[in-house]
């Protein structure tokens, strides 16, 4: 039992999948870092030993990255798309790039997709849905959609998980947890990226996903939410025919906005102004006032229905604002626009998660240079994605560690105005935002959010004040039968040991592989029987197999340019 449950056990159950992810990252140029990584173990004999194809020179290292995800398949494009948010642990052109990760794939077989709605559902497809169209209207990684009809007429969007999608993805996540602790032990500067946690933030983000019942209570969370407001609609969700697996909702036959964004002109009947508008308010009120958005709104997930009203589809990943961060947020935005650095730092500094910098005055000075450069700008002229994007680099440069909740919306609003102003340039993100920071720095300053402030920290301080006693006593209990134990924790050790580990093996193999040298010369000397032609047959097999072994390692020493 303990085996079954142990690391090791975890790690080497998948040897086949591990050798494959080797063998791609080699494959594309990333031998140093499976070396780096303790992972050439895994590598095939040959690999181990001889260098892959030399990458293309004209081909990036971001494109690399990227062409590596691509070919591992569902799970390692999500986590490339997931961490094309994250600006504040990788280079912004490594971002970029990988934000062209598509989703898009070939669809499963239809046989496969009515038995998983036959074993979901506990019925056969034909008396659940009528009309059920078998050709898919869209297929991605973790799942596809098909049009049907309920037996009372209604048109429904039918999503079906992949076949075996979820155990495909739980095994890779298995293996990126595996090569995260490797990368934070043995890779140079990898544990102040913290890739393990990394790793888990994400695993929490595609377990969702793969749940169809959290998008289901998605949605109609956000249909409660906006259930007065005419600009915005979300589709219906039929519980009674929904799974984990089968997600039954409302069809929703509108425009996708991705159509609008890159043909304007092939849709002359719809008023730009008013759909751009009502998309602007619709995502602003989520993150100002709800505290819950859309984790993806790319055009291809937002639908133009009549009168320009607003469809939100694919909400499997929602993300939620601390109403702490929404302040700072508000904080940060009031500050620019009003050109008060001093408010814009404080507000850093109160949502970091480190909270300390070395040098405020430093912080101070790079937001007092990005607000002069727009400060004297009419606002149309100034684009929050832009403003905002500097005001993340002026905070890594800092090296301050913000909530990745805030990166993801930063991500969606940078990304929502850069598609409305490519069919609306004169667009300005302020003019909506600012009545919502408005009434929020307002609400946060009007006297009942004091009075609840101040009865929180007068309960906190209560408290604290009657636990003081009882942790001194037990401190000097403690002492007095000398339980006191101080620990110290040296990190940076585990990359140096490995390093030694690497250098005495070496050595040790050399000193081998050089007596096997001498010994072979000894019994070639010697004459030992069997002979073939007089010469001993064991000193040839000894001698050649020592030039094998000395061969591997010159190899290793040259390819990794430590000769």
């Amino acid at each position: 039992m303990f085996f079954k449950n142990s690391k090791i056990r975890r790690s080497y159950r998948n040897a086949k999948r591990y050798q494959q992810i080797v063998s791609v990252l080699i494959k594309h140029g990333f031998y140093e870092f499976v070396y780096n990584s303790n992972l050439l173990h895994f590598a095939n004999f040959r690999k181990r030993f001889f260098p892959s194809k030399v990458p293309e020179s004209h081909i990036s290292h971001s494109e690399r990255i990227r062409y590596v995800l691509e070919e591992l398949g569902p799970a390692f494009v999500k986590l490339g798309q997931f961490l094309s948010n994250r600006t504040d642990i990788i280079p912004r052109e490594l971002c970029t790039e990988l934000e062209k990760l598509l989703d898009q794939v070939a669809p499963f077989d239809k046989t496969e997709a009515l038995k998983t709605i036959e074993s979901e559902l506990g019925k056969p497809y034909d008396k659940v849905f009528t009309d059920f169209n078998m050709v898919p209207i869209s297929s991605a990684s973790i799942s596809q959609v098909h049009e049907a009809h309920l037996p009372d007429g209604e048109r429904v969007a039918v999503k079906i998980q992949r076949p075996h999608v979820r155990g495909i993805i739980e095994s890779d996540l298995e293996i990126m947890s595996h090569i995260a602790s490797l990368m934070e032990r043995f890779v140079d500067g990898m544990s102040d990226l913290h890739p393990a946690e990394i790793v888990e933030d994400f695993k929490n983000e595609i377990t969702n996903e793969l749940d169809f019942t959290q998008e289901a209570s998605n949605i109609e969370k956000f249909r409660a939410m906006f259930e007065n407001d005419k600009n915005v609609y979300f589709p219906r969700v039929f519980r009674e025919f929904s799974t984990a697996k089968v997600l039954t909702m409302e069809f929703i036959d509108g425009i996708k906005f991705s159509r609008i964004v890159s043909d304007p002109a092939g849709h002359p009947t719809c008023d730009l102004i008013k759909i751009t508008d009502n998309l602007a308010q619709i995502m602003l009120k989520q993150v100002f006032e709800l505290g819950f958005f859309h984790g993806d709104p790319h055009p291809g997930n937002i639908l133009i229905l009549p009168e320009s009203r607003i469809c939100m589809i694919d909400l499997g990943f929602a993300g939620i604002l601390h109403p702490k961060h929404k302040e700072g947020l508000s904080e940060i935005i009031v500050g620019i626009v009003k050109h008060d650095p001093e408010r814009v730092t404080s507000a850093i500094l109160a949502i970091s998660q480190n909270h300390e910098t070395g040098n405020r005055e430093r912080l101070e000075y790079g937001v007092y240079k990005m607000i002069e450069q727009y400060a004297y700008l009419p606002l149309r002229d100034i684009n929050i994605g832009t403003v905002l994007g500097e005001t993340i680099r002026i905070i890594l440069d800092n090296k301050l560690k913000i909530p990745p909740d805030l990166y993801l919306l930063l991500k969606a609003l940078i990304s929502l105005e850069g598609s409305i102003r490519k069919i609306r340039p004169d667009f300005n993100m302020f003019d909506h935002v600012e009545p919502f920071v408005k009434k929020l720095v307002l609400d946060s300053m009007g006297p009942i959010t004091m009075i609840k402030s101040l009865f929180k920290s007068g309960a906190k301080y209560t408290k604290l004040i009657q636990d003081i006693p009882e942790s001194v006593r037990e401190i000097i209990d403690q002492m007095k039968n000398r339980n006191i134990k101080i620990q110290f924790e040296h990190k940076g050790l585990e990359p140096m040991l490995h390093k030694h580990d690497q250098i005495s093996n070496r050595i040790s193999y050399a000193i081998i592989t050089a007596s096997m040298l001498i010994c072979s010369a000894l019994i070639l000397h010697a004459g030992i029987p069997p002979k073939l032609y007089e010469i001993s047959i064991i000193g040839i097999i000894t001698f050649f197999f020592a030039l094998m072994m000395g061969s591997f390692l010159l190899i290793s020493i040259l390819r990794h340019g430590k000769m």
